[in-house]
């Protein structure tokens, strides 16, 4: 029996066994649709993102399509265009051959017309050529005319002096030499050489006797070479002691004269034939020189001069090797302090990597932050699903 205030219930009535039934059953219904309506509106929480990006998926399948078409518009103005193009290149194609075409027509022209005036250059030209050789005929007399001066003793001393000017200007500084100079005792040199004391002045003379050199040379047999070759000994000591007093003054000139030869055929004919008058010029402080080692002579003449001029500088260069040593001694000054700056930039430039070294890393590390949902947080909304989702689109 179940008593509710004054209402008293017997368990062996069925009403109450009814009514006792059909309380748990309403109680059973009640409890099953809180449970449902839990599971409803948590499944609802679980699809809502699924269901956002589903949304998401169908607007690119759109933006997808819409991408198809216009891609397809954009072939269909590529195809238009490479046919106009197409059109447009054979039209230039014809021009052009038309061009080339025409400008062959004008070459050709052209080249006729320089072939018929390279035809009149040829013309002119031989008649040049007929000109020289009349040239050449004459300048075969000039020969024949220079060989009567050679024959001339006082015309071949003019030539060789000619020749001897011509290597003095060459080889020394135009103070430092002077032309047919008298000397004290009234006779005139050729070339005067002005070297320091010691050695002194140089002499040199040009005026050669080649009168037995060509007797020798024309001779058809030995006793009239032998008669030549004898002649042509005498006629060198006589020359060679004529420089030798004339021209070796004491206190004026140096103890020593050049005596110039104008051909190297006669310089070797002497050094080959007649080396006991060349060992008489040496001991007559003579040298004979032919226009090679004449040469050879005054370059070392002009570095003997260049020697004795540095000598008479030695105070200045003195001097401006002070002012060099000072300039040397301010510019290693100036080259430290450089090397100082340098080495500082170098070890800020040095900090800066370290800076920008520690910039990237840090970088680095938030790039690669970990965004993902941690254990037990609440599903993200929408909206938050959109901010996470949206970069990596």
């Amino acid at each position: 029996m179940i008593q509710i205030g004054d209402l008293v219930l017997e368990l062996d009535d069925p009403l109450t066994l009814l009514a006792i039934g059909g309380a748990g059953v309403v109680l059973l219904i009640l409890v099953l649709l809180v449970v449902a309506v839990r599971a409803a509106g948590r499944s609802a929480r679980i699809t809502e993102p699924l269901a956002w990006q589903m949304g998401k998926l169908g607007q690119r399948v759109e933006a997808l399509g819409a991408g198809q078409e216009r891609l397809a518009g954009g072939l269909h103005h590529v195809s238009e265009a490479q046919a106009k193009s197409q059109t447009a290149m054979l039209q230039l194609m014809e021009a052009r051959l038309a061009e080339v075409q025409e400008r062959m027509g004008e070459s050709l022209q052209g080249s006729a017309r320089r072939t018929a005036k390279s035809l009149g250059e040829l013309q002119e030209r031989l008649q040049v050529i007929d000109h020289a050789q009349q040239n050449i005929t004459r300048l075969s007399g000039d020969v024949l005319s220079l060989q009567d001066i050679l024959s001339n003793k006082q015309t071949r001393g003019a030539f060789g002096e000619i020749q001897l000017n011509d290597i003095v200007t060459k080889a020394l500084p135009a103070d430092s030499y002077s032309l047919q100079v008298t000397l004290s005792n009234g006779r005139r040199v050729d070339c005067l050489v002005h070297l320091p004391n010691p050695p002194g002045s140089i002499a040199i003379d040009a005026k050669f006797p080649l009168e037995a050199y060509e007797a020798l040379r024309r001779a058809e047999d030995s006793e009239s070479a032998k008669r030549a070759a004898q002649m042509l000994r005498l006629s060198l000591r006589k020359h060679i002691r004529d420089i030798s007093e004339r021209y070796i003054v004491e206190g004026e000139t140096a103890d020593s004269a050049l005596l110039f030869l104008p051909s190297e055929a006669v310089y070797a004919e002497l050094h080959a034939n007649f080396s006991d008058v060349v060992r008489e010029g040496f001991n007559a402080r003579v040298w004979i020189v032919s226009p090679t080692t004449c040469m050879a002579t005054l370059n070392t003449m002009r570095a003997i001069l260049k020697d004795a001029r540095m000598r008479e500088q030695a105070g200045a260069i003195r001097t401006e090797l002070q002012m060099l040593y000072s300039d040397v001694e301010r510019l290693a000054g100036r080259v430290a302090n450089l090397d100082r700056h340098f080495n500082q930039a170098a070890r800020d430039i040095e900090e800066i990597k370290i800076s920008s070294d520690k910039v990237g890393k840090r970088a680095l590390r938030l790039d690669n932050f970990d965004f993902a949902e941690l254990p037990g947080d609440p599903a993200p909304s929408p909206a938050s699903t959109r901010r996470v989702t949206e970069p990596g689109e």
